[in-house]
């Protein structure tokens, strides 16, 4: 069986400063998956209709189905402690993960770290392609973190299977 990394993704209200996570999701390479909305801090306002078409969340969805951020924060520690997750948009999640712990006055029980650091460079030479091969056979068409995090860890699955077999 191929290796899989512990992959974490963020959807969040928009795409800047003034954005904040609204769900997140874990696929750990056990197998096991974590997956969650998070309901907004009362100065969490910035809200762009753009990333809600993405994600297909409303913010309504988010106060009446989220979870309480320090409560989000105790699962996520409980669920990843001591474990090393990775992320391929690591510039847009590392700031969400530091927003929601910050709100806490909280750290990690993990690490977060860049994808790119366990990439190899033939993977990445074939990961858009094989991403697209991926999201084709899992038949996974919603934009939601957990189903992100579940195509990354299956992407990078299958590109180091591929360059293994080159080898």
């Amino acid at each position: 069986m191929p290796f899989r990394p512990n992959i974490i993704d963020f959807e969040a209200s928009g795409f800047g400063f003034e954005s904040y996570p609204i769900e997140v999701g874990v696929a750990l390479s056990s197998g096991k998956k974590y997956c969650t909305l998070i309901k907004p801090a009362s100065d969490w306002l910035h809200w762009d209709q753009e990333a809600e078409q993405l994600h297909g969340l409303r913010v309504e969805d988010l106060h009446a189905h989220g979870k309480p951020i320090a409560l989000v924060i105790a699962e996520l520690n409980a669920f990843l402690a001591n474990k090393t997750v990775y992320s391929d948009g690591w510039v847009v999640d590392k700031p969400w993960l530091s927003k929601l712990y910050y709100r806490c006055g909280m750290i990690p029980s993990f690490f977060l770290s860049p994808l790119e650091i366990i990439l190899k460079e033939e993977q990445m030479d074939i990961w858009s392609q094989t991403k697209m091969e991926v999201i084709a056979d899992l038949a996974l068409t919603r934009h939601r973190a957990s189903t992100d995090a579940l195509i990354v860890q299956e992407t990078f699955a299958r590109t180091r299977q591929i360059v293994l077999e080159k080898m």
